[in-house]
């Protein structure tokens, strides 16, 4: 039987409230052999009153040789199945900030980066620029215009931030930018069919505008692209 149709079966509307808590980072290991890891070694008192006075329990919300990165863990937290249900980490990105993605947009997940004077990445951070820092940098971005279609840059948190094209016949299967290793430059836009590729142009040109816009930063004078995502097709939450 479907997860979803057993849920749906089982649902009683009530007026309770419900509140998740996402312990991330819990599975650390101790920082000293035979040592105690960070949970064990936490002073927990409320979350000990709520283990008293409420049902415990255990599910897997995603199924074995399934690595829970931030979208298939995501939408196996809400109770969407990941292999049947997909979302980009653009996607993601942009929706998680409450931007409304429209039939057609391609979102990414960007980053503020250090280049130096050959081009090559320094920092693929920018330092961990701060949130204050970094927010005036989107807003200056969000001015670009490009030749076709339309982009909306919007910060997220320190050196991160959401890129959004919109344009007809846009696709999302494209390569990340980001080379996963400083003393080299920028991978260059790569789509993968011809609604990619349309993609990868009009990111293309905003690289390059960004990057002149960015050219007297210290530290953020550079981004890379990762995670290039259409809007998803999903179900509702309510609906889930």
């Amino acid at each position: 039987m479907d997860l979803h149709d057993l849920t749906r079966q089982l649902n009683v509307k009530n007026d309770s409230k419900i509140v998740m808590l996402v312990a991330d980072g819990l599975g650390g290991l101790p920082l000293q052999p035979g040592g105690k890891t960070e949970l064990e070694t936490a002073r927990t008192p409320n979350l000990d009153a709520l283990a008293t006075r409420g049902v415990q329990g255990g599910s897997i919300p995603v199924l074995p040789g399934i690595s829970p990165g931030s979208g298939p863990g995501h939408l196996g937290l809400f109770g969407y199945d990941p292999l049947k249900y997909l979302i980009g980490r653009g996607a993601l990105e942009a929706t998680g900030i409450g931007f409304q993605l429209e039939e057609g947009d391609v979102a990414v997940r960007c980053n503020f980066c250090s280049l130096d004077a050959d081009g090559n990445i320094s920092d693929r951070r920018a330092g961990r620029i701060s949130s204050e820092d970094s927010f005036p940098l989107a807003e200056m971005l969000d001015t670009i215009k490009l030749s076709e279609g339309e982009v909306f840059v919007r910060p997220v948190k320190e050196h991160r931030f959401a890129v959004v094209f919109r344009a007809a016949g846009l696709g999302g299967n494209i390569d990340d930018t980001d080379p996963q290793k400083t003393g080299v430059p920028p991978l260059p836009v790569n789509g993968h069919d011809e609604p990619s590729k349309k993609t990868a142009r009009l990111a293309t040109e905003f690289t390059e505008r960004a990057r002149e816009k960015l050219a007297d930063q210290p530290a953020a004078n550079g981004l890379t692209m990762r995670g290039f995502a259409a809007r998803p097709a999903l179900p509702s939450y309510e609906e889930v």
